[in-house]
């Protein structure tokens, strides 16, 4: 299986190198320069580490482990040229796996991310969101309706996995076409989308739940088993 790491680090010599020693251990590296970048990845993206620097142009990542990873079951290390005791202390109270402090040696980096990772590979849960009686396993790609086999295309799956990774947010047809299709750099119209959803929609359906609400003149929005 895949083992994907996101780098969020806003030296682009730094990143680079370390997307660079990540992929000569056969791992796969996502880059991100700012925490709207990381969030954009997370989003649509699993991943098996996150290494976070502390200062970013558009945020800390403190705050950001806190409101946004501390949500996911992933485990992080942050990469920071601040070596206070009190924000070493910050850091790993947030969560961390570790803490290393810039300047670092990227061969001891690299091989605290394998312990990590070997650490991690037997915990982790497969992540499975339910909603009434639909089951949706986001890592093995399997949906369930009172227990039964839900067959999509990969296009239906990838859209309900946006509205599950998106709960009680309004998705407006721009937004969903971006995540969808736009990383794919595949051109797709609204009437597509449309399409799409509508038969998303009656597959999922139970006859108690809707699952997918229709917001006139936005988009869509997942509101779960709300009835």
């Amino acid at each position: 299986m895949q083992t994907n790491i996101l780098v969020i680090e806003d030296d682009e010599i730094l990143n680079s190198g370390l997307c660079y020693n990540l992929q000569k251990r056969g791992i796969t590296p996502f880059c991100a320069y700012s925490l709207s970048e990381a969030k954009a990845l997370l989003s649509h993206e699993h991943f098996n580490l996150i290494l976070l620097d502390v200062n970013l142009p558009d945020g800390n990542g403190f705050d950001f482990a806190q409101e946004t990873i501390s949500h996911r079951n992933v485990p992080f290390i942050f990469l920071t040229a601040h070596n206070l005791e009190e924000e070493i202390i910050q850091g790993l109270r947030s969560g961390a796996d570790d803490y290393i402090v810039k300047p670092f040696s990227v061969k001891v980096l690299m091989e605290k991310v394998q312990a990590i990772l070997r650490r991690c590979s037997g915990m982790q849960k497969p992540e499975v969101y339910t909603a009434g009686s639909l089951s949706v396993d986001l890592e093995n790609r399997i949906v369930k309706n009172q227990g039964s086999i839900i067959s999509l295309t990969p296009t239906e799956f990838e859209i309900l996995e946006v509205f599950c990774r998106n709960q009680d947010q309004i998705l407006t047809k721009d937004i969903l076409l971006e995540k969808i299709w736009d990383r794919k750099e595949n051109y797709v119209n609204e009437h597509t989308l449309s399409l799409n959803v509508s038969r998303l929609r009656n597959k999922i359906a139970d006859g108690e739940h809707q699952y997918i609400r229709t917001i006139y003149g936005l988009g869509y929005k997942w509101v779960g088993d709300a009835k």
